[in-house]
């Protein structure tokens, strides 16, 4: 296929402005398929930080839980009942929750902020900065603060690395309660929330007064060394009750990021994004090939009077079309780096680059300009000498 290189790419470059044209139309669609997919990436891994943050080996939820954002409380006597195993090291309540955050800066601007309440006996969870700060949230109304939030909090990273004194109000439900900034973290938004703050679970419920503490939201075990999580997690499922849902630590991301996918648009909307792109690919490049070889049809007719067969010139074709597949995804890829950036430091989402990606990308553009060529190829059947001569 390649032993006639530069005859491709020199009938390919006769037409510059044809060929600029064929490159743009592969750019935008290499730039729309990596921008789709890293963004859905990132949807995906922004949602589960939380999960992966927390120190447990196994998890209990309700089952009428749909999500990390729509949580639904359980009697915590459940995860209380799984200390009866010899397995079990420690159990740990987790409380979660929406209230409203009020601007320190501005004073008259509210946003609704994910707040996380934990126990502080043990160390449910390793975001970094937590342990810097912990023992201070034991005091009343102290929380710590997200510093990856989104800037319409206020600049509460900023002004406490300057060592300014923050203080504000968190609303809930009409009743609105003094809390002190006492440290900062690093969890990051998510599409379900766009700023987080840590406290212990007595100030949870001094912001939540609304909300019975014999109930939780997700109920952490951490496990002895060298016990069978797997095991363990099918052992305790046959021992509790149907009202409480038992998920290793992997299921329990599977579960966050199976909502996102399945249970609601975006995954869809993400996905079609990158199917449109390839077809707008397939489309440009099969319009410029085949407007290529019918241009150049009397000399398809000569090749073929003088014995190169049929398949000598479909591989004229692909080999143009591989030019144009690489050639577009090289400054597409570039463009995309770019724009990553851009939308990391918008959104606060983490949207990175990584190698499995660039190459998915890589193979698809090569996919897509491959179908054009062996589409456009069609016009080749009508080279026949004795018609064209």
């Amino acid at each position: 296929m390649f032993r006639k290189l530069p005859t491709a790419w020199l009938q390919l470059r006769h037409q510059k402005v044809r060929l600029i044209v064929a490159l743009s139309g592969v750019i935008f669609a290499v730039v729309i398929v990596f921008m789709q997919l890293g963004i859905r990436d990132a949807l995906f891994n922004s949602s589960v930080r939380f999960h992966e943050g927390l120190q447990g080996d196994c998890f209990l939820i309700s089952p009428r839980s749909t999500s990390l954002i729509a949580m639904q409380s359980f009697p915590e006597r459940r995860l209380l009942q799984s200390l009866a195993f010899d397995e079990v090291e420690f159990v740990s309540p987790i409380y979660l929750g929406f209230a409203q955050w009020k601007n320190p800066e501005t004073r008259d601007y509210w946003r609704n902020i994910f707040i996380i309440g934990i126990d502080l006996r043990h160390q449910p969870v390793n975001y970094s900065g937590f342990g810097e700060f912990s023992y201070q949230l034991k005091i009343p109304d102290q929380v710590l603060f997200d510093q990856d939030s989104r800037s319409e909090f206020g600049p509460i990273a900023s002004d406490f690395k300057q060592g300014k004194v923050i203080q504000t109000e968190i609303g809930n439900q009409g009743s609105n309660r003094q809390v002190k900034v006492v440290g900062l973290f690093k969890l990051g938004t998510s599409f379900g929330s766009d700023g987080n703050i840590l406290t212990s679970h007595l100030n949870f419920f001094r912001i939540f007064n609304n909300r019975s503490n014999g109930f939780i939201d997700v109920g952490l075990i951490q496990l002895k060394p060298d016990i069978d999580t797997q095991a363990f997690t099918k052992k305790l499922k046959q021992h509790l009750p149907k009202d409480v849902k038992v998920l290793s630590k992997q299921e329990f991301i599977d579960f966050e990021k199976n909502y996102w996918q399945s249970s609601t648009a975006i995954g869809f909307i993400f996905n079609l994004g990158v199917a449109l792109g390839i077809i707008v690919g397939i489309v440009v490049v099969y319009q410029i090939l085949y407007t290529n070889v019918s241009e150049h049809l009397v000399h398809y007719a000569t090749l073929k009077a003088i014995g190169y067969r049929q398949t000598y010139l479909l591989s004229m074709v692909l080999q143009q079309a591989f030019f144009i597949a690489v050639l577009g995804y090289i400054p597409g890829l570039l463009i995309t780096v770019i724009q990553y950036e851009f939308t990391k430091k918008a959104t606060l989402l983490p949207v990175i680059m990584t190698s499995e990606r660039a190459l998915f990308v890589f193979f698809a553009t090569l996919a897509m300009c491959f179908i054009s060529g062996m589409t456009a190829v069609n016009k080749l059947k009508a080279a026949d000498p004795a018609d064209v001569f």
